[in-house]
């Protein structure tokens, strides 16, 4: 009762509340007034048939436009409404502006004549895409240190905040109070109190059951420079639609981390909710750091007026260090303000290229046919694909869409195993020994379309095989799932069928 209590009375459940009444309050005065008014009647078909014709011709999947047609014709008139608020990630003039903005002043820092000549194959062009769809600059000289469990992150970046000279640049999705935000936040004050620059912005929906909606302005009174990503307001708006589900971290411009791990308890299993967490991320010490550092940069300057210098931040160029490899950390965002699906065109071109193996762990398994029959291809070839996803679901609606595509997957030979002792929450793909992606982004819609993104694209560096070995080591704990058990009970057949057809509508 206490739990339902507090769900009603958080700010989240308001929120949710009012932009229902106001949607409510736009269809009754709308239908009230195409009764009286022929006029208003004909706006509305006419705003429908607009809504068919510009989802007909837009350059979406089929999966994307299916649910939706379906809407517009079993709602008319009020599922074109519902289309135009929530079908389109478009951000509002005044966040182009700033993005834009912020851009344009990274770029003299960031551009890169030439990629390294080493490169080679579609190392190379992977490398070439990144650079030309975000910009990200592939370098080599930076040290890579992989961590397999929010467990070890979590010493690893107490470590690293604990020696800030300069300023701290903080991203993330979800912070909650507990023992692990609580030591963060000691140092981050203590550092803010030694003058320090410490920059802290977090997602606010990410937070809303963990923050209260002034948090920020402790943090401020503290010294520490924080803000709210995307606040959820209680009106429409299409930009609610579109988290920062980033995690970033830069200590001094010299060390930087990102991966899966959020700033929470049961990241780093000191509270057990959905059995053990498994969870990833890696540390950068080298010149690739200066990337992430503009990532956060860009993030900070989109979100708010209150724009930081980027020359004061990213004239540091970390020294290189003496290990193999190239690496790119880079961004992904919703359109425009990204023109490509990066994360999901990276991931297509690892598969496609991949020539012995690939390996995936991802918390969801719900993309579109061409992810999932880029799969099934790479199996079908020879590629030995295996995929780890949770045994004990975080969502059960979403776990139950996950499992839905299971069957057509295992019957082409990709290998799914479901991580037995909890729930994987780590967003990790490694093909051939050579190329490794770890970050945010999930195998689903929400990643791959809407979500603002972070990952570091690595080739032939030195926390590959650790990444490997903690695959393997996760498939002696994990269920293989087999033709057999693929196949869902028929009391779930039809519910996940069903939720499958508006999956991209999640």
């Amino acid at each position: 009762m206490k739990k339902i209590l507090r769900v009603l009375a958080s700010r989240y459940f308001l929120a949710v509340v009012c932009i229902l009444l106001e949607f409510a309050q736009l269809t009754a005065v709308f239908v009230l007034l195409r009764n009286q008014f022929w006029p208003v009647n004909l706006l509305g078909w006419a705003l429908q048939l607009v809504a068919l014709l510009y989802l007909i011709n837009r350059d979406e999947i089929p999966e994307f436009k299916l649910p939706w047609i379906l809407l517009l014709l079993i709602i008319p008139v009020t599922g074109a409404f519902i289309f135009l608020l929530f079908a389109t990630n478009d951000a509002s003039k005044k966040q182009r502006r700033r993005h834009e903005a912020a851009l344009d002043a990274l770029r003299p820092f960031l551009e890169e004549a030439s990629l390294p000549e080493e490169l080679e194959g579609q190392a190379a062009l992977q490398a070439a895409y990144l650079r030309n769809a975000t910009g990200a600059t592939v370098v080599p000289g930076t040290r890579t240190e992989y961590y397999p469990l929010g467990d070890d992150f979590w010493p690893a970046l107490l470590e690293a905040l604990d020696g800030a000279k300069r300023f701290i640049l903080m991203e993330y999705f979800v912070i909650q109070e507990g023992r692990v935000w609580s030591s963060i936040h000691d140092i981050l004050r203590r550092k803010a109190a030694q003058g320090v620059e410490v920059y802290f912005m977090y997602d606010d929906f990410g937070c809303m059951k963990y923050l209260s909606s002034k948090y920020y302005e402790t943090l401020r009174d503290e010294g520490i420079r924080a803000i709210p990503a995307n606040r959820l307001r209680p009106v429409f708006t299409k930009s609610h639609n579109n988290r920062d589900h980033r995690k970033i971290t830069v200590v001094d411009g010299v060390v930087g981390f990102t991966g899966g791990v959020n700033l929470a308890d049961r990241y780093m299993n000191l509270e057990t909710i959905f059995g053990h967490w498994k969870d990833s991320a890696i540390r950068l010490e080298g010149p690739a750091v200066r990337s992430l550092t503009a990532l956060f940069l860009a993030s900070w300057n989109t979100q708010t007026d209150e724009t930081i210098d980027a020359e004061k931040y990213l004239s540091i160029l970390p020294p290189a260090q003496d290990v193999p490899g190239f690496t790119a950390p880079f961004g992904d965002g919703p359109p425009p303000l990204y023109t490509d699906r990066v994360g999901k065109n990276l991931y297509l071109s690892i598969i496609f290229s991949a020539e012995k193996y690939v390996y995936i762990t991802t918390p969801y398994l719900i993309c579109d046919y061409e992810l999932l029959n880029a799969l099934r291809l790479a199996a079908k070839r020879g590629v030995d694909v295996r995929i780890i996803t949770p045994h004990i679901p975080d969502k059960k609606a979403v776990f139950l869409m996950t499992r839905s595509n299971y069957l057509p997957l295992v019957q082409d030979g990709v290998k799914i195993y479901e991580y037995t002792p909890g729930f994987i929450h780590a967003k990790n793909v490694v093909a051939d020994d050579e190329i490794a992606v770890c970050g945010s982004i999930n195998f689903d819609y929400r990643s791959l379309v809407h979500n603002f993104e972070s990952a570091v694209w690595m080739v032939g560096t030195e926390c590959i095989p650790a990444m490997k070995e903690d695959f393997l080591a996760t498939l002696e704990v994990s269920q293989h799932i087999t033709p057999e058990t693929a196949v869902l009970p028929p009391v779930e057949r039809l519910p996940a069928e069903i939720l499958k057809v508006f999956s991209t509508l999640m």
